[in-house]
């Protein structure tokens, strides 16, 4: 969608502090960041403020001068992109490297976007590097900005001196102005093995190429961020990084991504479990549904490359029941077999994830919980402590995100997994909550015997 904020985007070589510099700017650490040439490979977007102005900035990765593979091809690629939907452009140098070769041959790749182009010299760390970066005028631009992203000098400068040249803000297009009257976007994390298909959903559900798609394991180590609209509601989708098997952990940088991924899902409100349908359910997959339901998100079973694996299958009945079976703690997770590639059915996925996010947010009325909550425990009551009679007395729903329920009982300690397992089963049967998960706690109700004894004293 179109975006009232001016964009900036972020360029340069490899490893000169373009994702330092990124998490400067939008003041929290979402990129990655390590002493290794090319960790950003995708668009990274981010919104930053500066004394009431705001701007979207894209981190992007590193640009090569000559590409040397089809990945550095489609990181360039990436970059091109995010430069043409930029208004201006943040070139990023190293001040400890100096000038070199490279950085002239980008430079005048950017001076041909005609894009306003900022020369930010990262890594001054000192005064003798600050007055050091003066050489980059021999770029031919007045706009040099000394910065040291890590420490945080010379960024108000920087941001003081494109406020005054970019506009603040673009003219709102009637139907900007009703996208912005639009509710809260619907977070939503994409999580599965590394080259299970999560990119290329992405890409399916946003009809252009924004991640970068390639047939090596693990391309996407960042997790990425993109804003759209489907039937006037917005959607915040994030690919994360593929989570491996800790056993596979063998790099630094495959440790933040998972620590990245994870972050999605703690600050999503619903997760797309991306799952290989020529591979199935492996241990893998069974670790990764254990992450979001543990964390109480929202779910949806998405079954991808359907069009190579249905052959293997009698029916979609015979899908759905191996899922069930070895996915029995998130049966509550509606399932859709899909094709990225084809794009059969990939577009229903935008209708489940507001239909599941519908429930994520439902609150039962007390009065209606209550009553069958009683029919519920007639039915079939809880187990019984030494022959003593669990009474289960009442019930209150205190929150959502995930609807949460507070029950009133004399024992406690005497629910137990399989009890709950069953409530939360009647109560999906009778209010729905599908493709959202139910926490339930127990409390011991006091006893009004001593007040009586008070009372009577």
């Amino acid at each position: 969608m179109s975006s009232p904020l001016s964009i900036a985007a972020i360029v340069g070589r490899p490893n000169v502090g373009k994702s330092t510099f990124f998490n400067r700017l939008i003041g929290r650490r979402s990129a990655l960041v390590e002493k290794k040439p090319g960790i950003t490979r995708d668009r990274n977007y981010g919104k930053a403020q500066y004394h009431g102005f705001e701007f979207i900035v894209i981190d992007t990765g590193g640009l090569e001068p000559v590409a040397e593979s089809s990945l550095i091809e489609k990181m360039a690629m990436q970059v091109q992109l995010a430069v043409e939907e930029a208004d201006c452009v943040l070139f990023v140098v190293n001040a400890q490297e100096g000038w070199t070769p490279g950085d002239e041959d980008i430079f005048r790749k950017l001076v041909a976007t005609e894009r306003p182009l900022f020369v930010v010299v990262n890594k001054a760390d000192n005064k003798r590097l600050e007055n050091e970066s003066m050489e980059f005028h021999q770029f031919g631009t007045e706009k040099i900005f000394p910065v040291s992203s890590e420490h945080n000098r010379g960024i108000e400068a920087l941001l003081h001196k494109v406020n005054q040249q970019i506009p603040i803000q673009q003219k709102k297009t009637d139907s900007e102005k009703d996208l912005n009257n639009l509710e809260n976007p619907v977070a939503v994390a994409v999580v599965g093995k590394p080259n299970a298909g999560k990119s290329s959903i992405v890409n399916a559900l946003l009809r252009k190429e924004r991640m970068i798609v390639d047939t090596i394991s693990g391309t996407t180590r960042d997790s990425v961020d993109s804003l759209c609209v489907y039937q006037r509601k917005e959607v915040l989708l994030v690919d994360t990084a593929g989570i491996r098997r800790r056993g596979k952990v063998s790099q630094k940088i495959e440790t933040f991504s998972i620590v990245s991924a994870l972050r999605s899902i703690e600050r999503s409100d619903v997760a797309l479990l991306i799952i290989d349908a020529k591979e199935g359910i492996t241990e893998q997959v069974l670790k990764i549904a254990g992450y979001v339901n543990e964390r109480k998100k929202a779910l949806i079973i998405v079954f991808n490359k359907w069009d190579l694996a249905k052959k293997e299958y009698n029916s979609k009945k015979e899908v759905e029941n191996e899922i069930l079976n070895k996915l029995n703690f998130i049966s509550f997770a509606p399932l859709i077999l899909v094709s990225a590639k084809s794009g059969q059915r990939v577009h229903q996925i935008f209708d489940l994830i507001f239909q599941v996010h519908k429930q994520y947010l439902r609150r039962v009325k007390t009065s209606d919980l209550n009553t069958m909550l009683q029919i519920i425990v007639n039915q079939h009551p809880p187990p019984s402590k030494s022959g003593r009679p669990t009474k289960v007395f009442y019930g209150n729903q205190v929150s959502v995100s995930p609807p949460t329920f507070v029950f009133m009982t004399n024992n406690p300690d005497k629910t137990n997994f399989a009890y709950e397992r069953y409530i939360a089963n009647q109560f999906r049967h009778h209010f729905g909550f599908e493709g959202t998960p139910l926490k339930f706690i127990w409390r011991k109700k006091k006893s009004t015997h001593g007040r009586k004894s008070s009372k009577s004293s």
